[in-house]
């Protein structure tokens, strides 16, 4: 009744491929409705103020299409020719233009003008490798890697943000550039593999190539080796993509080659894995090992955009939040806490030179100057446009650093670095989004100038200093690629690692074992070598409890939290972990402690208490509290039945009796100071204003916590007329916006030098919260002005219900004078 009379099973067999085509077909459309990419713009969180405006169009064209589709496939079922999809999709509605509210000139300048436009560094010169120009398939390219041939590999994405129904399907793409007569410049290009849809994250393995394919972390395989993806594997699916721009990305492995990937704000992803369903919600960072298919949410801590993963030369990580622009040392932020609940952070490794961030490397070059070598680098894509050089020192178990210098800036505003590698010739390249239009709350993503045209790589060099012999790594000898270990160059060992895992582990495990036993002890970096003996081990699943113990005794404490490293990722597999564990807990280095403690709260069981209280006995540092006050979250009722059964005495344990008396770091936040003159039903306003002003992606993210903003790129909020003036003119600029050239307390913030729109509130703030916002801001930060009522805010979005774009400053202050 349901299907007809059945077909004969001859002919049954020869409709199979068109019926199975006419269903991928139908799935690919129905797709990107139930669970559009970037859906957040169509019904999510971001629906107004533009979202509003195409999307319910846009959706009812899909469903069109999908019931032409269903068509078909009955058509096919049934033996009949199938109907022209795309001259039947001709007569579904027609979308209607979406207009630009960006109203800046554009100019993408050529290669000599682009150039001239970027202040260097002293001693420092840039070139461009590759452009659009001469490479037209070079388009919004977000992320790089070098593979061990030494060429360039570059996913580009001009199917950003995603795809319009009754246009033509996502074809972004992974490229591969190589630079043959070695000039610096590129002069050969090949596709790795098209028909890819936003590959915002990728990572290239002995095995394949792993590939965000939201929702999806896929891997491409090359079978023939002749550069060119001959299938795409779907993996693990569950990965949230309602916001691309947040989705997993910045895949960066470590030495074991399991890599990391970043994912952001109001994501909430749940995978499914062979050992149970993983979890990260709100912004976080995986970590997916290919040796045992784990997936784990490697940390979970109050993250906005997490744009950038970076490892030092002893495998500590770092992680980067785009959004904020502050960045932070990984290990205390990577204890196992409950699902849901955030690591609270600590301090900055190295506080932010500007916001937002993409893209983070460490400096291991020779070919750069001495006194940078170890410094952290991080690119800047809205206002300050430029790349960042920090200097970084050892700071008790954690590190801290300042600001050395702007390695580069450009006055283009279109250009937009997002991603940085050292090259193997010891160069720092630099990928170019080059976009004149990148605010995905700021302007409709249907906007007609967001560009998909162009897409730019730099290469920076130190020309008063030797280029660095790139060292052979692919298709050597497992003995050749053990000695290029011992080079200065971090991405050179980073390279050869993940070469040394295309051997097999009978070969590499004794060869390792032998080049250990000859190391020279007198060597400077002989532990270092010693690490990467044990990483090479570990890289092979089958990591070496010798050569573990011997880096677990070694004298320098980074060696030793390196092992530890190891050890809480490989403990399974090493007799008597647990004995190890509780040494390293007991080491006289805090950092090595620390390692210890976190791995513990891995464990999840009785052995974790007694590694974490055998941490406990010695003092903690300021990096350290938080960490182990989210160790004890999880360990609290181990630790509690340790205690019950006369396994651990309190007494000998003070620090884990304040823990269980919760009396250890605070973590209640303190109530906000409401100023006196604030009364009734204004003070409770001041208290939600406070709030909202904190809120990721509302006003602390642009003007800072303290309402200073950052020089150039985002007014400050104290001491200001704007703030404390005319209450309509406030009301105005935050329910719709404002662009334009603004002077703020003697300073000119001005769109020609990238400083984008404050984008409108109408649409995400009630009248209640923005009334608010408005009384908080205006009676903080040394301001003292009236509070705003939420009446005056209804009168004011009714005034101006009609207003679909930004007010422009002058046009703001023709309404409303400042009084002279």
């Amino acid at each position: 009744g349901l299907f007809g009379k059945a077909m004969p099973a001859a002919a049954a067999e020869a409709h199979r491929k068109a019926i199975r085509d006419a269903v991928l077909e139908k799935n690919w459309i129905w797709f990107n409705d139930y669970q559009m990419l970037n859906g957040v713009h169509a019904y999510g969180r971001r629906y107004k103020p533009f979202g509003n405006v195409n999307y319910p169009e846009e959706i009812e064209k899909l469903r069109q299409m999908t019931a032409i589709r269903d068509e078909a496939i009955w058509a096919a079922a049934k033996g009949k020719a199938a109907p022209d999809v795309a001259a039947e999709d001709a007569h579904t509605r027609p979308l209607s233009p979406v207009e630009t509210n960006f109203k800046q000139p554009i100019n993408y300048l050529k290669e000599a003008e682009a150039l001239s436009k970027f202040t260097m560094a002293d001693g420092y010169k840039i070139e461009l490798f590759a452009s659009e120009e001469q490479f037209p398939e070079l388009r919004n390219p977000v992320q790089m890697s070098f593979d061990n041939q030494g060429r360039l590999w570059v996913s580009v994405l001009p199917g950003y943000p995603h795809y319009t129904p009754g246009g033509a399907r996502p074809n972004d793409k992974i490229l591969i550039f190589e630079d043959t007569d070695h000039d610096g410049r590129a002069d050969d290009m090949k596709v790795f593999a098209d028909g890819l849809n936003l590959p915002i994250g990728f990572e290239i393995a002995p095995e394949g190539v792993y590939v965000s394919q939201e929702p999806n972390l896929c891997r491409l395989v090359d079978e023939d080796h002749d550069d060119k993806a001959d299938r795409l594997e779907i993996l693990m699916h569950g990965f949230d993509s309602h916001d691309t721009h947040h989705a997993i990305s910045a895949y960066c492995a470590d030495a074991s080659g399991a890599f990391y990937m970043c994912e952001g704000r109001f994501l909430h992803s749940q995978v499914e894995t062979p050992y149970g369903p993983e979890r990260v919600n709100d912004g976080g960072v995986w970590r997916f090992d290919p040796n045992s298919w784990r997936l784990e949410r490697f940390s979970q801590s109050d993250y906005n955009n997490p744009w950038g993963i970076a490892f030092d030369e002893w495998g500590q990580n770092y992680i980067s939040d785009a959004s904020s622009g502050q960045n932070w040392w990984a290990l205390p932020l990577s204890a196992k806490m409950p699902y849901g609940i955030e690591i609270d952070k600590e301090d900055e490794f190295a506080p932010k030179r500007a916001r937002p961030t993409s893209g983070t490397e460490f400096i291991y070059s020779r070919h750069f100057p001495d006194e940078v070598q170890g410094d952290f680098l991080i690119n800047n894509s809205i206002g300050f446009l430029g790349t960042t050089m920090f200097d970084v020192w050892e700071d008790g178990s954690g590190f801290s650093g300042k600001v050395r210098m702007d390695l580069l800036q450009s006055s283009d505003p279109n250009f937009r670095p997002v991603d940085c590698e050292i090259a193997p010739d010891g160069s720092l390249y630099i990928v170019d989004w080059h976009n004149a239009l990148i605010g995905h709350m700021q302007h409709s993503a249907r906007d007609p100038n967001r560009d998909v045209d162009h897409g730019r790589i730099y290469r920076v060099t130190y020309p008063s200093r030797p280029l660095v012999a790139a060292p052979k790594i692919a298709g050597q000898p497992v003995a050749a690629l053990l000695d290029n270990l011992k080079l200065p160059e971090y991405r050179a060992r980073y390279r050869t690692r993940r070469e040394l895992r295309a051997h097999p582990a009978a070969e590499v495990i004794p060869a390792v074992k032998a080049w250990a036993a000859k190391l020279d002890k007198a060597d400077p970096d002989y532990e270092r070598h010693l690490l990467e003996a044990l990483w090479a081990t570990w890289a092979q699943n089958q990591t070496d409890p010798d050569l573990l113990k011997q880096c677990l005794a070694a004298s320098k404490p980074q060696c030793r939290a390196g092992a530890v490293r190891v050890l809480r990722y490989a403990y399974r597999k090493i007799p008597g972990s647990t004995d190890l564990f509780l040494a390293a807990a007991g080491d006289e280095h805090p950092r090595v402690r620390l390692e210890a403690i976190v791995a513990a709260s891995w464990l999840d069981n009785a052995d974790g208490a007694r590694i974490i209280a055998e941490g406990l006995k010695k003092p903690l540092d300021k990096w350290m509290g938080k960490a182990v006050a989210a160790a004890m979250t999880t360990l609290k009722d181990d630790v509690a039945a340790l205690v019950a059964t006369g396994k651990m005495v309190l007494a000998e344990n003070p620090e884990v009796e304040k823990f269980l008396s919760g009396t250890a770091i605070a973590a209640a936040e303190q109530a906000p100071q409401i100023p006196d003159h604030l009364k009734g039903a204004d003070r409770d306003r001041y208290v939600l204003g406070k709030e909202v002003y904190g809120r990721d992606a509302h006003c602390a993210t642009c003007h800072q916590p303290d309402a200073k903003g950052l020089p150039n790129i985002y007014p400050p909020l104290f001491e200001s007329e704007w703030v404390t003036g005319d209450e309509d003119r406030l009301i105005k600029i935050v329910l719709k916006g404002l662009w334009g050239p603004i002077e703020v307390k003697g300073q000119v913030f001005d769109p020609k030098n990238g400083v984008p729109p404050m984008m409108g509130f109408a649409g995400l703030l009630d009248d209640e919260e923005i009334a608010g916002v408005l009384t908080y801001i205006r009676n903080s930060f040394g301001n003292q002005a009236s509070p705003i009522q939420p009446e005056a805010v209804k009168r004011v979005r009714e005034a101006t219900k009609d207003r679909a774009n930004f007010y422009m400053v002058e046009e703001i202050l023709k309404e409303h004078p400042f009084k002279k």
